[in-house]
């Protein structure tokens, strides 16, 4: 798929809480093609350390308004130079980058979306995809607390979410390879991004349990085509880049110890 650099427009910028925001922004000609599980290197402007683009996953595309959005999570100085972005402000963006999930096998009906943390992100516009192709997906959100669960009307507008929370504060307590649901429904495929040890124990679960599953690394990137080697991960087929063979793999090309 054609990448491309572009001085997008932010239209909007919506403080969720303190540590996220989501930007959403525009271009003056119709947006490229973007599907669930891409992402977009952001150029950070007027930061004198940050000399790096940040990556942060596609969360949802609007072709009506034709928009595109970044959730993203303040976790340090190039971050909060997105979060503090106004509209008009100029959003200098490589994208669309990476690979994509996979769309279900023939029989595959029942689809679970597992996101920890800014792996939501990814999640909503996957959930949205599956939505408008006649699936009805299920969505296993985990945070650490109430406050850090994000966009969740939208999240319920595509399916059925399911909740764990860290303290309790929502839905059930714990973590969410622990929620009920997993030992209630049998699931045919399995969608994955958040922390790593989240991503792990989702994938134990799948294998145990013989389900397909994908999960969206999150390796640091720093280029995003393939040429700086920060994201190297070792799989059954050798060193790949995650920005330029993932974001996403099925978790049988992973060495992970599962």
């Amino acid at each position: 798929m054609k990448k491309y650099i572009l001085d997008l427009i932010v239209t909007e910028n919506v403080h969720l809480n303190d540590r996220y925001v989501l930007l959403k922004a525009t271009n003056k000609e119709p947006l490229p093609e973007m599907v669930p599980g891409q992402f977009a290197e952001l150029r950070v402007d007027n930061s004198p350390s940050t000399f790096l683009r940040r990556p942060i996953s596609i969360n949802n595309v609007d072709r009506e308004k034709n928009e595109v959005w970044f959730l993203v999570q303040i976790v340090g100085e190039g971050t909060a130079h997105l979060a503090a972005l106004k509209p008009n402000d100029i959003l200098n963006t490589v994208i669309p980058l990476g690979n994509s999930f996979s769309k279900p096998a023939d029989g595959e009906k029942r689809l679970l979306l597992v996101g920890g943390g800014v792996g939501t992100a990814p999640m909503l516009y996957l959930g949205r995809m599956l939505k408008e192709q006649g699936y009805e997906p299920e969505f296993l959100l985990g945070a650490r607390s109430a406050s850090d669960l994000l966009e969740l009307d939208l999240f319920r507008k595509y399916g059925t979410v399911h909740i764990t929370t860290n303290d309790g504060s929502m839905g059930e307590e714990g973590f969410v390879t622990q929620h009920s649901v997993l030992s209630q429904v049998r699931f045919d495929r399995i969608y994955c991004c958040g922390p790593k040890p989240m991503m792990q124990a989702v994938a134990k679960y799948a294998k145990e349990n013989q389900i397909t599953c994908e999960v969206s690394l999150e390796n640091m990137m720093a280029c995003g085509v393939g040429a700086c080697l920060c994201c190297v991960e070792n799989t059954k087929e050798g060193h790949v880049c995650v920005c330029k063979e993932g974001p996403v793999f099925n978790i049988e090309k992973l060495l992970w110890q599962i």
